[in-house]
């Protein structure tokens, strides 16, 4: 079986790769990173290390690179012949890597099943792959399957000389929306649902949620990694608060059972503060604006328990988020410029999409004035 994964970086390699090289899928890598693609291509494998006690490692072998920038025909023809096609290129790349996948379709002869999988931090991700796709091919066949997905694993930059050596937290979850998969597809230890939905909120409204409150709160007290600012006590308890608020929210839309996702909850604590893992809050916290999202996973679970009540922990990591700032982060750039002009109110307006009348607007704006 063939794979080509959009998407060379730390996740691709040290989570989706990987996967896929262990459920039987010969993977090429597809990057516009030279030095990464080359060492793809020369050694044809790299080493993934668990962030553990025992900081034990395997080998994912059988695995090749192309670079989209200057081999373009090569990753059309790699899509011509593979049986899956995956990213984990940032939701902002997706529209980039859009038409040579469209074109790959097009120029595929029999009509075999080929699946499509966006493995990004965000919501029914491969859907939008597919309206980008759409913009550029003259039709999509049946035969082709796109499948949205939830995925969770930490996966952070950990200085290294090797070039393609990654290290990841133990905990993974993939997540996969089977009904919209054609043919007989092996996915490996992804886990095949018929409805995604409370998955991605699930994985939303927690993982994300969690991490992004303790880095933009240990931001603020001048913590380095999320694991320090997790050693801080007040920044553990307000985390723990948000994902009480999320919680509410979750039991109640999803019907979750309260004592199961308590513990999924608290599992997701304990991941935060795993001491191998060297990930930092500015890595975290990037593209604030993004993460303030009206659909994201600070406004939204905000907004719908503002309807019903005060969720403090929520408002306070708006308000931390405002104040976010990290170097080489465009979005912190812009946030920061907008809140010049107009005002942390003003700004949170707009990147929210919410209008004043609006319960939690009212409360972030309180919160801003104290």
């Amino acid at each position: 079986m063939n794979a080509v994964h959009f998407g060379a970086g730390n996740i691709g390699r040290g989570f989706i790769g990987a996967l896929l090289q262990q459920a039987g899928y010969s993977v090429t890598f597809v990057d516009v990173n030279e030095e990464v693609i080359n060492a793809l291509k020369s050694r044809r494998g790299y080493t993934v290390t668990i962030a553990s006690e025992e900081q034990s490692s395997f080998q994912v072998d059988d695995v090749d690179g192309l670079n989209s920038l200057t081999e373009e025909d090569e990753v059309i023809a790699a899509i011509t012949n593979a049986d899956l096609v995956t990213t984990a290129v940032g939701p902002n790349i997706l529209p980039r890597i859009a038409p040579v996948i469209a074109k790959g379709i097009e120029k595929r002869i029999t009509a075999t099943p080929l699946n499509i999988i966006a493995c990004e931090n965000a919501i029914r991700a491969t859907s939008t792959l597919k309206s980008y796709v759409l913009e550029h091919a003259t039709e999509v066949p049946d035969w082709i399957g796109f499948a949205d997905a939830a995925v969770d694993r930490i996966v952070p930059s950990v200085p290294s000389e090797d070039v393609l050596a990654v290290t990841v937290e133990p905990f993974f979850e993939w997540v996969v929306e089977a009904p919209m998969l054609v043919g007989d597809m092996s996915l490996g230890e992804a886990k095949l649902v018929d409805e995604l939905d409370p998955y991605l909120e699930r994985k939303l409204f927690t993982v994300n949620t969690g991490h992004a409150a303790a880095a933009y709160a240990g931001m603020k007290q001048g913590k380095m990694r999320i694991v320090d600012a997790m050693l801080d006590h007040d920044i553990e308890e307000h985390v723990r608060g948000a994902l009480r608020e999320t919680s509410t929210v979750l039991v109640e839309d999803y019907g979750f059972d309260e004592d199961e996702h308590r513990q999924y909850a608290e599992r997701i604590v304990e991941r935060y503060k795993n001491p191998y893992l060297q990930d930092t809050v500015a890595r975290v916290g990037r593209g604030p604006i993004r993460k303030l999202g009206p659909n994201d996973r600070l406004v939204k679970p905000a907004k719908a328990f503002a309807r019903k009540g005060n969720p403090e922990h929520l408002v306070q990591a708006i308000v931390n988020a405002l104040e976010f700032y990290a170097d080489d982060d465009p979005e912190s750039e812009q946030l920061r410029a907008l809140i010049e002009e107009h005002g942390a109110y003003e700004a949170f307006l707009n990147v929210s999409a919410l209008s004043e009348d609006e319960p939690l607007a009212q409360l972030v704006k309180q919160k801003l004035s104290l």
